[in-house]
């Protein structure tokens, strides 16, 4: 990102004190993704369509490996060579995953391990921060703190809250962001882990996929490089 773009973003971050946990956010399921019975193609179990491709490049690949009763994903290693395996799963349709202004959820099963942090690491997102607004979950910096975004349509301030606790210690964490009215924030095992305010009328709305694993298949897209389950959008109606 050129010194240019960086001067004209604004970057909102939530103080981390840890709360009880809130009620979690009541919305209709919007897109859910298990990765039981994997193929080239990954099938949204909400039923509203949401499919989603595997891209790749450099030979990276994820693979299936046992969670529970079913299946999670995993995705590459982490790797500093020159050239590293790149993978992502998108969506094909995206219209449906804006949720504008309206309340939205996001989330997913996580399993990190502390020797596989990097400097960013994405989870789920859909939109870029610089061009056309945002809804992201990354793991942030070698500490592996979940954080959460918002960047809406119309200006590139962007809206963050990152979590008080680490979840990259090897074990399975659910980690959810949630935006309500003007609240957004970040849940970690169902307890409230940071808050920040955001614009009543923030929109988050563009024309880009819904991405899972890292931005997309090319150099620097802040690869995942841990494994996932249990991924899901819900967007209020």
């Amino acid at each position: 990102m050129s010194a240019a773009v960086l001067a004209s973003v604004a970057i909102v971050v939530a103080p981390a004190p840890a709360w009880a946990s809130d009620p979690p956010l009541v919305t209709e399921m919007t897109a859910h993704y298990g990765f039981n019975g994997r193929s080239s193609s990954i099938l949204d179990e909400s039923g509203n369509g949401h499919t989603l491709r595997v891209i790749s490049s450099q030979g990276g690949q994820v693979r299936s490996v046992a969670h529970g009763p079913g299946t999670a994903l995993a995705f590459p290693d982490k790797c500093t060579e020159q050239v590293c395996p790149h993978v992502a799963l998108q969506s094909v349709e995206s219209a449906g995953l804006n949720p504008g202004t309206r309340d939205i959820a996001f989330g997913a099963d996580v399993l990190l391990d502390p020797g596989q942090t990097s400097t960013g690491q994405n989870v789920l997102q859909k939109g870029y921060s610089t061009t056309g607004s945002q809804y992201k979950l990354q793991i942030d910096g070698a500490a592996g703190h979940p954080s959460c975004v918002l960047v809406d349509e119309r200006w590139p301030a962007i809206r963050m809250v990152r979590s008080s606790i680490t979840i990259a210690d090897g074990r399975w964490h659910r980690v959810r962001c949630q935006r309500v009215g003007t609240r957004l924030e970040v849940y970690v095992d169902n307890v409230l882990r940071g808050r920040t305010s955001v614009p009543s009328n923030l929109n988050v709305s563009n024309d880009l996929p819904l991405s899972i694993g890292a931005k997309g298949a090319y150099r620097d897209n802040d690869q995942f490089n841990g494994i996932l389950d249990n991924v899901w959008v819900r967007i209020s109606r």
